[in-house]
């Protein structure tokens, strides 16, 4: 019983620090990469450089937009889905015999 206890506790603490490392990354390193590319791709950005567009990212996840939260946490999302496909993926091919050569 103490086992089950601290495996979870384990893995609530990992799934923390996943979280948290993923957020972090949502809310640093994407929107740099995403204005970089813009930037190269279409011009500057409208208002005074990268300062003004996560100043605009920042207020619109605090105004509650879903569009800039998606943002935000499609690191952790897609981390997700990866992990979902890969449980199923392994999942379905347990279930089906091997061929042999």
């Amino acid at each position: 019983m103490v086992d089950k206890k601290h495996s979870f506790a384990r893995s609530l603490l990992s799934e923390i620090a996943l979280f948290s490392i993923l957020l972090l990354a949502g809310l640093v390193l994407l929107p740099l990469a995403i204005y970089m590319i813009g930037n190269s791709l279409f011009g500057d950005y409208s208002g005074s450089g990268f300062s003004s567009f996560y100043a605009t990212i920042h207020s619109e996840m605090r105004s509650g937009r879903p569009a800039a939260w998606l943002l935000v946490l499609s690191p952790y999302i897609v981390w997700q889905l990866f992990r979902l496909t890969w449980r199923g993926f392994s999942w379905a091919s347990r279930g089906k015999p091997e061929i042999a050569p």
